[in-house]
């Protein structure tokens, strides 16, 4: 699913300025519904890119390191699983993410600090749990960290309006 934060498409643009109000940002942003919201496991912010970001030599790991990590990720998943009808951690159901989503005391505090300021809904805990297994899992870990916990609470939550 894509978006844009307002109705002009400008809203955070650097060069361009958003022509909206306040109202009509909310009012944009409003029409999809907080239970649809709710569902979403992942929000990224994509800005535009500038000619020189498309032009520029390519940084970062290579698509290749990229599907070699996620590979890793999935064959560390079946093993998990082993021979039952789940095959990744988004699928787990509440036995599972008890036993390989538990989180140290950091993460949970974290997690609890999150749902406290944030008015995180339940299927949000354990979704973000799920998320906080399977980026655990592309570091190569065993266990879920408070910094997973933080990266996937950061892309749990979604643009609101200022």
């Amino acid at each position: 699913m894509a978006t844009r934060g307002c109705p002009c498409g400008y809203r955070g643009h650097p060069l361009r300025a958003c022509t909206c109000d306040l109202g009509e940002v909310r009012r944009y942003q409003g029409r999809i519904s907080g239970p649809l919201l709710d569902r979403i496991d992942l929000t990224v912010h994509v800005p535009a890119p500038s000619f020189d970001d498309l032009t520029a030599p390519a940084s970062g790991p290579t698509s290749a390191e990229v599907r070699a990590q996620i590979v890793g990720a999935r064959a560390a998943q079946r093993r998990r699983f082993g021979p039952d009808e789940t095959t990744t951690n988004a699928v787990m159901d509440e036995s599972q993410l008890e036993r390989w989503g538990a989180l140290d005391a950091a993460g949970s505090a974290l997690l609890k600090r999150a749902m406290d300021r944030l008015r995180l809904s339940g299927r949000a805990h354990a979704r973000i749990r799920k998320v906080s297994r399977t980026i655990a899992d592309l570091a190569q870990l065993e266990r879920i960290e408070a910094a997973h916990v933080a990266e996937a609470i950061q892309l749990r939550c979604w643009e609101e309006t200022p």
